[in-house]
């Protein structure tokens, strides 16, 4: 297939990132079924399995960049997407190519009916990138989760090391004893004889997570952490601790206080890999030259533009706590959110400290989830926030632009599916 092809087969399948709604009857067997007719591409390499709340991606990014630097070929698998589908299956950092994204989707479509089933979206994907890693003969793939763990498509994979970095309120009703339910299907992914990485550090979870099949947990506080971080020139200088060893002197280039955890447990999570502390110099160089986009990411200047996907309570918090303490304000805070279903708007923006934003832009994002923008301009107004709903999100950016003074501060935020299209159409303008 072409990628064009490929993009119509995809398009004729069920899209759960799309709906996200409540999945009943959940079992991997339609995805055992398809990777089967495959071969099952997905035992050909050792996988590094990553799931959690929030810090998934930037910790996959993470793990990725301390593979590479150690001398591996990293296969690396995340989602979803900002700005092409492309980004989701990477081989060394490169998203895969348009030719072989449209022959791996191809290799899937094409064994479909040998498998007997119907897949999802989401599962096709999985499957191709599962693929690709065999054809170009991967040392390592790094794996995200796309929900949970136990019955999420990626989890056909066992894993050599598998990874949690923490437990939020995301993907719930809230009903009921929420974070043990959350974290019974997270640690799904926790197979026997794997080494698990655990940076939740709830006491109210350990029970639920140190009853697993791992040969051996290592937990983030105990076992490993950030010892030390102080801010710094464009992100912060922190210490790492893992089991094997110390590392200090570490340049991280991000903005946030949760990077450095997430530095913590992705540097747990290759040195259990190898068993062997990291050279201090390949940990240094492979943070120093680490990029997340969409993570509190800074894409403009007079004004400044920062991009942050936080789409859930516990992201919304960090965001402006991250905001709150590593920006200097001179000027004025101007916020284009946009959110999905499944959160109260009202919440959202109280977590994200709206109330300090001189002016909001409410935006509707592109998802079938999508809350309407007049919806979040109503809560914005009752909650005392001056705002004004531009529902296309690249007018929503235009109209932040033009309201904005060369000191002034515009965060875009709320969801990938705003962060993505607003990235790409000011990457667009720059270039231009």
């Amino acid at each position: 297939m072409n990628l064009a092809a490929a993009l119509r087969h995809l398009d004729q399948h069920t899209n759960l990132e799309a709906t996200a709604g409540r999945a009943e009857g959940l079992s991997l067997d339609r995805m055992r079924a398809l990777v089967g007719a495959l071969g099952d591409p997905q035992h050909a390499y050792p996988v590094i399995h990553i799931t959690g709340t929030n810090g998934k991606g930037s910790v996959a990014r993470m793990v990725t960049a301390l593979l590479r630097e150690a001398g591996l070929a990293v296969g690396t698998y995340t989602s979803p997407h900002l700005e092409a589908i492309n980004e989701r299956i990477a081989y060394d950092g490169e998203p895969i190519g348009d030719d072989e994204l449209g022959a791996a989707i191809g290799a899937v479509a094409a064994v479909e009916e040998l498998a007997g089933v119907v897949p999802s979206y989401f599962e096709i994907l999985t499957a191709a990138a599962f693929v690709h890693f065999a054809d170009v003969a991967v040392d390592v793939a790094v794996v995200e989760v796309g929900m949970l763990g136990r019955w999420d498509a990626t989890n056909v994979a066992d894993a050599t090391v598998a990874v949690l970095t923490n437990v939020g309120r995301d993907h719930t009703d809230g009903e009921g004893d929420w974070r043990r339910a959350i974290a019974e299907e997270k640690v799904g992914i926790v197979k026997p004889g794997c080494t698990f990485i655990c940076g939740e550090v709830g006491d109210d979870l350990h029970d639920v997570l140190a009853a697993t099949d791992a040969e051996r947990t290592w937990w983030r506080g105990s076992d490993f952490d950030c010892d030390q971080h102080v801010l710094a020139l464009g992100g912060r200088s922190i210490e790492l601790r893992t089991p094997l060893g110390t590392t200090d002197d570490v340049l991280l280039p991000l903005h946030g206080e949760h990077q450095a955890d997430n530095a913590a447990v992705a540097l747990a999570a290759v040195e259990a890999f190898f068993d062997r502390h990291l050279d201090d110099d390949v940990v240094r160089q492979a943070f120093a030259q680490l990029t997340v986009p969409g993570r509190f990411e800074i894409v403009h200047r007079e004004p400044t533009v920062v991009l942050d996907a936080a789409h859930n309570l516990d992201g919304a918090e960090r965001a402006a706590a991250t905001l709150r303490d590593e920006f200097t304000m001179l000027g004025t805070l101007i916020v284009v959110c946009g959110l999905l279903r499944g959160r109260d708007p009202g919440d959202m923006l109280e977590a994200l400290d709206a109330r300090e934003a001189g002016f909001l832009v409410a935006c509707t994002p592109d998802s079938p989830r999508a809350i309407p923008a007049p919806e979040v301009a109503a809560a914005a107004d009752a909650l005392g926030i001056v705002a004004e709903s531009v529902p296309d999100v690249g007018e929503a950016v235009r109209r932040a632009l033009a309201l904005a003074g060369p000191d002034d501060l515009v965060l875009v935020t709320g969801s990938l599916y705003v962060v993505g299209p607003a990235r790409a159409q000011l990457r667009q303008e720059v270039d231009a």
